[in-house]
């Protein structure tokens, strides 16, 4: 367990026992360590690294196939302004490396999410149970987490959701 009683993220993922869902409602994430990459895929048009194999994604794709391999369903939907923003170009076009570790992704334009009680804040949920809120600055850089057992708001989390994943497209059918 990390500090402040928050579990670090691949121990509350190895507790998975059914379901990991992925929450993602930002248009912009300013993360440090794909800086670099999403510089070049501006300036290319290309994601420099789709590859799953790769050592970059090392710690990543195995986790996640291993999460999947004792029979979790890992879904993760993305709500985005249209027209998107680059970044959403870029997650987009690296997205063959989610699903070629096994996860499900759905993307939703923000126009259809109007009537959605959303949290405020991009999330994890853990088999309709636990929940992880994860915090970013204004320039969207990493800025904390919160996690959350509470049987009210993981309620509140699951129907949100949900409803989003029923309304979204398929990755694969999500034309950018």
């Amino acid at each position: 367990m990390s500090q402040n009683g928050v579990p670090d993220f691949s121990e509350l993922l190895g507790s998975a026992q059914h379901s990991a869902v992925h929450l993602e409602m930002r248009d912009v994430y300013g993360v440090g360590d794909e800086a670099a990459d999403f510089e070049e895929f501006r300036r290319t048009g290309v994601h420099p690294d789709a590859d799953p194999e790769s050592a970059d994604w090392g710690g990543w794709v195995p986790l996640v196939k291993e999460t999947i391999a004792r029979g979790v369903v890992m879904r993760r939907a993305r709500i985005v302004s249209e027209p998107v923003t680059d970044y959403i170009r870029f997650e987009h076009a690296g997205t063959v490396v989610n699903l070629a570790a096994g996860e499900l992704v759905r993307w939703l334009p923000r126009r259809l999410a109007s009537d959605i009680a959303l949290p405020g804040n991009d999330l994890w949920l853990i088999d309709d149970q636990r929940v992880m809120f994860h915090w970013f600055t204004g320039d969207g850089d990493w800025a904390g987490h919160e996690f959350n057992e509470d049987p009210a708001v993981v309620k509140m989390v699951t129907t949100a959701f949900e409803t989003v994943w029923e309304r979204a497209v398929d990755h694969e059918k999500f034309a950018i």
